[in-house]
């Protein structure tokens, strides 16, 4: 069990790590951040409950419904309203970046202890090929969401339209992800050219939120 649980928490500390030593400001208390990872870690359960009463009720019948609503909407609403309820409105989300860091602690959480759960079912030698792909994925829409409500954090003229994008590209993402496992026979052909767009796309993201804040800390000196 003790492997299983460090085959599973190992690349998701990693990526947080990487991310979180993207910020090239002010680093996050590490104590908010562990309390993120954890959160996306408890939300497993509610969301595995969900997903299981609409597998009960068979309500989803087509692989886009599944991928898209059953999947995709569900984990990252949940993922979402903890970013935004938690940590959105608090003091030590002062910067563009922090959106990043939050909400792909969060995500790595969840992904951590549902990686547990498959590497327990299916094997650890699993473990690899999910440190990739499932892992690196939510670690990915993680990004994504924070990056938009760490624009919608500072940007009071657009940020509605912020608020909903953190939501909207992570789920969309999410679900063309899930479509391409669930539809495909040979879906490495299309999830690896996927996963590359996922990574450029996010690491552009990192390196924007970066780049706002520079220009936030000139304007703020010059003021």
């Amino acid at each position: 069990m003790l492997i299983i649980i460090t085959a599973a928490l190992a690349p998701s500390i990693a990526l947080l790590c990487f991310f979180y030593l993207k910020d090239e400001f002010e680093n996050e208390p590490l104590t908010t951040v562990a309390r993120c990872f954890i959160f996306g870690c408890l939300l497993v359960f509610p969301v595995m409950f969900i997903q299981f009463a609409f597998d009960e009720e068979g309500l989803f019948h087509s692989a886009a419904a599944t991928a898209f609503i059953q999947i995709a909407v569900i984990e990252e609403f949940f993922k979402w309203f903890v970013v935004f309820f938690a940590v959105y409105h608090h003091v030590h989300f002062n910067e563009r970046y922090d959106g990043i860091v939050y909400a792909s602690a969060v995500a790595l959480g969840f992904a951590t202890v549902e990686n547990i759960f498959y590497l327990i079912s299916s094997g650890v030698e699993y473990a690899f090929l999910r440190a990739l792909l499932p892992v690196s994925s939510h670690a990915l829409f993680g990004v994504v969401m924070g990056y938009y409500l760490g624009k919608a954090k500072f940007n009071k003229i657009r940020k509605k339209r912020f608020i909903f994008f953190s939501f909207l590209f992570p789920a969309s993402f999410h679900g063309i992800y899930n479509y391409i496992l669930l539809t495909q026979n040979y879906w490495t052909y299309s999830v690896i050219p996927f996963m590359i767009f996922l990574w450029v796309y996010a690491l552009r993201k990192v390196k924007h939120a970066n780049r706002m804040q520079a220009k936030d800390y000139t304007h703020n000196k010059a003021g």
